[in-house]
């Protein structure tokens, strides 16, 4: 068994040891550590964690909470890019063997994970049936939505994410049509997952603090929701070309999003027989009506004659 998690980051605890080895936070990092430790738990305890999960955690940051994890799950992976933290997360992890530290960027790049997160994941959930990823994590603010995005079209797709980001985000994953934070990521997110957004913390739980107010949100996969998507690539992509251009009425943003492939003749085939008008905007069409109309244009894009 793991051992007992002796999790204690407090803002004197961080600023001690900082002081101990030499190091500084690091902004271009999203070095922003919770340092309340009742919102530390509340973020476990939503993310419903047993011992049939894998956590993918990106953040280690000091291991606070890795090692909160650990007890309670079959492994966790988390991944930290900076050496000098992930060296204070090895002493803060040590006899925790179900934990592996990965060091390095969990992002190959903006629209893909690092293969070595995806391996290390599918290794620990291939050790036994029955295991599911869950995402939970003080995401830093830098790499929450390419993380949260990538992880829904990746390999190792979570069964849930509860994690801390920037309010802003959190407010874009849970829009609705017709506000304006809904756009391409709500679309992305709500076609196949269901969202809550659990408590908004302000910047004094963090330190150093944030310019910003951040949030805890947890997103739960919903196969049902998800099984309606006829080709997640090609709807991911949908989705980004559809809210490009999202103050344009939606007929022009789509000339715009396919411009050579599809006509004004196409276009107005297409809205006619979804009945959408030309003049509504992509904000305002909920996540069924945009899957239709993915299907119509994957439909008329398939029948195109291929270009030499």
């Amino acid at each position: 068994m793991p051992a007992p998690a002796r999790s204690h980051q407090t803002i004197s605890y961080l600023t001690r040891r900082f002081a101990e080895v030499g190091i500084r936070p690091q902004s271009r990092h999203g070095q922003n550590f919770l340092v309340d430790m009742n919102l530390q738990r509340l973020l476990v305890e939503s993310a419903g964690l047993n011992d049939q999960d894998v956590v993918l955690e990106v953040g280690t940051g000091t291991g606070s909470l890795t090692a909160m994890m650990a007890p309670r799950v079959a492994a966790v992976v988390t991944v930290e890019l900076d050496a000098r933290l992930a060296q204070l997360a090895r002493e803060e992890l040590a006899g925790q063997s179900n934990v592996e530290l990965l060091e390095h960027d969990a992002l190959r790049n903006k629209s893909h994970l690092d293969p070595r997160v995806i391996q290390a994941v599918g290794r620990h959930l291939a050790a036994a049936a029955g295991r599911r990823l869950k995402l939970v994590a003080n995401l830093p603010y830098s790499v929450a939505t390419p993380v949260i995005a990538n992880l829904l079209i990746s390999p190792i797709v979570p069964h849930a994410m509860t994690v801390t980001v920037q309010k802003e985000l959190a407010e874009r994953i849970t829009a609705r049509p017709g506000t304006k934070d809904y756009g391409a990521l709500s679309v992305w997110i709500r076609s196949q997952c269901r969202t809550e957004l659990i408590r908004l913390l302000p910047p004094t739980v963090f330190w150093p603090r944030p310019q910003v107010t951040s949030a805890i949100i947890h997103v739960a996969l919903d196969q049902r929701l998800r099984d309606r998507i006829g080709d997640l690539e090609f709807f991911h992509e949908f989705a980004r070309r559809l809210f490009a251009h999202r103050r344009k009425y939606l007929r022009g943003a789509l000339l715009a999003a396919w411009k050579g492939q599809l006509g004004k003749p196409a276009i107005d085939e297409i809205l006619t027989r979804l009945g959408i008008s030309p003049q509504a905007r992509a904000e305002q069409l909920d996540v069924p009506v945009v899957l239709r109309l993915c299907d119509a244009f994957r439909d008329a894009l398939g029948t195109l004659p291929e270009q030499d």
